[in-house]
């Protein structure tokens, strides 16, 4: 009953069709962020957004589709916000400053994502009862963060370091950055943001 995007033969979502879809995933992060991953029931969120639960059924195979279109939707617009901020930026310092500070501009304004994110990742499971999210599914952020460490090093603009165990630790800086936030929300983000791009640039400089 889903049309799936994709060239090989399926029909691309029709305007509607993705409109419905960013509606449903919308209610799914308010209900989550209000409730809680294991309140999160199909029922609920289609009561959340008004609509009924058969029309979340027409669209998504059950709640882990609809779990997984959240995070990819979620870091899609992390993604696009951030590619923004980069644009006309030319050199790895530049960059890997703007990627620390994008990221916490981007999630300042969407507590609710942060809140259902950190529910899906602590509760989401896959078949076999592991995490269906973590360092297992982090491989793109962490090359992406790789590349702009190579590109310092090529320009000369970063020391010699193993590109991945910084990625590692970037990544984790960042996640810790926002749960210690959502703990405690009075807390300065971007001040935050601030001082840890200070720390990774000093930590690759040559």
């Amino acid at each position: 009953m889903r049309s799936e995007n994709g060239t090989s033969g399926q029909k691309s979502r029709s305007f509607i069709e993705e409109a419905r879809r960013a509606q449903i995933v919308a209610a799914a992060i308010e209900v989550i962020a209000e409730a809680g991953y294991g309140q999160a029931s199909l029922a609920r969120i289609a009561k959340h957004a008004g609509i009924s639960k058969g029309v979340i059924s027409y669209h998504f195979a059950g709640k882990d589709e609809l779990m997984e279109e959240v995070v990819e939707r979620t870091y899609g617009g992390i993604a696009e916000h951030v590619m923004a901020r980069m644009e006309g930026l030319t050199t790895a310092t530049e960059l890997l400053r703007a990627y620390v500070l994008a990221v916490a501009e981007h999630m300042r304004g969407h507590r609710a994502q942060l809140a259902a994110l950190g529910e899906i990742f602590h509760n989401f499971r896959d078949a076999d009862g592991k995490p269906r999210y973590g360092v297992h599914t982090s491989e793109q952020i962490y090359q992406t963060l790789e590349h702009f460490y190579r590109m310092g090093q090529e320009s000369g603009e970063f020391r010699d370091f193993d590109v991945r165990v910084m990625a590692v630790t970037q990544s984790a800086a960042i996640d810790n950055m926002f749960a210690y936030w959502a703990a405690h929300p009075e807390h300065d983000l971007d001040a935050h943001a601030n001082e840890l791009a200070d720390l990774f640039e000093r930590a690759c400089r040559a």
